[in-house]
């Protein structure tokens, strides 16, 4: 018997060290993000008339980057595999959650928080985030940050292996499956996150994208000002991972005044006028708050809620509670092992 566990353990460690070498392929980043979605699931708003309008946005900025990519132009991270599946698998969806974010898992998935929509006062704020949360995909900076976690999702496969044995011949196979699937879930999520340069870069790539789309270059940082306004930007930039949004809303207005004059050439209507805008938003807010809450949906929002900030310089304290609850879960399963 335990030579039969030991010989699972053996096929396991090529895994756990292939794992632990910290080499992310678009294929693993797609799998890892295919796989938090469905953890997601229960907190999409799938709301037709919302849906479809958020895709629209996301079809506008992916078809702008699209058109970069076929010139050649961009980050080198960018070129390092085949990119067509960046262009035509991409969903932009909206999710139900009081926490003002947005992020993406780095394959075909973005996610927009119904709170940030809320939040926006226009069509070109949102656009803005969702350019933003496209050009960490078109950056592949899930993949550096994959890389850089590559330790949590060894720890995840070490956990299924210790798991498989614990559980031996019987029950082996069910105990390694619970162990992996919570530990590669809540280590996915807490691993989320950008680093400075990342989130600089995303903001570069992203107002090329958003112009190209044809929304207002004079609005791309607006969003930003907004949460300064708010009284967000009070880190200091040595004490966060992220730029300052002040630095942020400079840059935006450094690139808009750079822009060539073709560019008022590139620039036509919004998706929703102003009044259709605000009706969305409306309607965002009120199914948000009418979703009846279970068991599925509460799980899938306390991860959404762990996910660090994208845009704000210091993760928020409901953040950092989501965070730590993740945490303990996977302490629990580890010292569930019999």
């Amino acid at each position: 018997m335990q030579s039969k566990v030991l010989t699972r353990l053996a096929l396991l460690l090529p895994l756990v060290l292939f794992l632990g070498a910290g080499c992310a392929s678009d294929s693993q980043v797609r799998a890892q993000a295919d796989e938090a979605h469905t953890a997601l699931e229960p907190a999409l708003i799938t709301d037709a008339e919302l849906a479809g309008y958020l895709q629209q946005i996301g079809e506008r900025v992916s078809t702008a980057a699209q058109a970069l990519d076929k010139q050649h132009v961009g980050p080198k991270s960018h070129f390092k595999e085949d990119n067509s599946w960046m262009f035509s698998t991409e969903d932009f969806h909206l999710v139900n959650s009081e926490q003002l974010n947005a992020f993406t898992t780095g394959g075909s998935h973005m996610y927009i928080y119904a709170q940030l929509m809320q939040s926006c006062k226009t069509e070109d704020e949102l656009a803005a985030v969702v350019a933003h949360e496209f050009a960490h995909v078109y950056s592949r900076h899930v993949h550096k940050g994959m890389e850089r976690q590559m330790w949590t999702l060894g720890g995840a496969a070490a956990l299924g292996a210790a798991g498989y044995a614990a559980g031996g011949e019987e029950h082996g196979t069910e105990y390694a499956a619970y162990g992996m699937a919570l530990g590669m879930v809540a280590g996915n999520f807490l691993g989320l996150g950008f680093t400075r340069d990342d989130e600089a870069e995303a903001d570069k790539w992203g107002f090329e994208f958003y112009v190209r789309a044809g929304w207002d270059p004079a609005r791309f940082g607006d969003f930003f000002q907004s949460l300064i306004d708010k009284g967000y930007d009070t880190t200091p930039e040595w004490q966060s991972d992220h730029p300052t949004l002040a630095s942020r809303v400079q840059a935006a207005k450094q690139r808009a005044a750079a822009l060539p004059p073709e560019a008022e050439d590139w620039r036509t209507l919004p998706v929703a006028l102003a009044s259709r805008f605000e009706e969305l938003k409306l309607r965002a807010g009120q199914i948000a708050k009418t979703t009846p809450k279970d068991t599925a949906l509460g799980k899938a929002q306390l991860l959404l809620r762990s996910v660090r900030s994208c845009l704000l310089p210091v993760d928020s304290p409901a953040q950092k509670d989501a965070q730590a609850q993740l945490k303990a879960a996977v302490a629990e399963a580890q010292a569930a092992q019999p």
